[in-house]
């Protein structure tokens, strides 16, 4: 069944309004009927069945027939923090990331991101990614919509990461000892993951001391010299390989859960 996405808070027996895209979808380019079935989801984890009640020219009603399981996510929670880089490869990060299962999304300034927002365009910037994670949950068939924050500097945001049950990465280039793959074999797994990824120029001296100072393991995912978009894209990939969901058992890996992430910036 087609799934569609609802802000509201969802009971059974609860008859629901469409609107803007979604509804123009629903009449003119799926064409459905009353009495037809979908699911719609949340965004926080549940997943509904309803039927069609009514059409109207900027709105369908549907009404909430029966809660479906739910889905079975990752066995640990992803932040990856993001250095600001061109829209076209944001907009393409950002759909990747959120059909790979991150659990939130931050964006930083740093010295060498060509890439600035102003703050009147912010509001409008964060709708657009915003609707692009709801497409790529809607896509990929996943119930939960990442958490999204606003660019903060990269000093902030290293600083205020926390360090319990949390293992903390940053992926730099002139690494030269110590591999991502290396670094997730030796340590037990953790239930909190926060991972840096700079700008296309890559980070300063001062901006690696600067995450060392704050617990983070620099590391390398080897001699190739990647885009941005790609190191992260890469990044998150390995991570669900190696300790979460890309396997076809129940949750992926086995980890220590503690303190989840709850904090405002990552």
């Amino acid at each position: 069944m087609r799934k569609f996405f609802v802000e509201e808070i969802v009971r059974i027996g609860d008859l629901i309004s469409i609107t803007g895209k979604e509804s123009k979808h629903i009449r003119n380019v799926l064409r459905m009927k009353k009495g037809d079935n979908l699911v719609i989801m949340d965004g926080r984890e549940h997943l509904f069945e309803a039927t069609l009640e009514a059409l109207y020219q900027k709105e369908v009603k549907i009404k909430v027939t029966r809660v479906l399981p739910p889905q079975i996510t990752s066995p640990i929670k992803i932040h990856i923090a993001q250095a600001l880089i061109k829209s076209h490869p944001l907009d393409y990060l950002i759909q990747k990331l959120t059909e790979l299962g991150i659990s939130s999304l931050s964006f930083f300034s740093s010295e060498r991101a060509a890439v600035k927002i102003k703050t009147d365009h912010l509001p409008r910037k964060m709708e657009r990614w915003r609707k692009i994670m709801i497409s790529a949950c809607k896509q990929c068939g996943r119930t939960s919509l990442p958490k999204l924050h606003a660019p903060q500097t990269f000093e902030r945001l290293v600083k205020s990461a926390p360090s319990e049950n949390t293992l903390k990465i940053l992926l730099w280039e002139a690494e030269n000892r110590e591999d991502l793959k290396k670094l997730l074999n030796f340590i037990r797994p953790l239930p909190n993951i926060i991972a840096a990824v700079g700008p296309e120029g890559g980070f300063t001296t001062k901006e690696i001391n600067l995450a060392r100072d704050a617990g983070f393991h620099i590391v390398s995912l080897g001699s190739r010299i990647l885009r941005s978009e790609t190191a992260a894209v890469s990044l998150i990939s390995i991570i669900q390989y190696e300790w979460g969901d890309l396997n076809l058992s129940n949750g992926g890996s086995t980890v220590d859960h503690g303190m989840g992430y709850e904090g405002g910036h990552l």
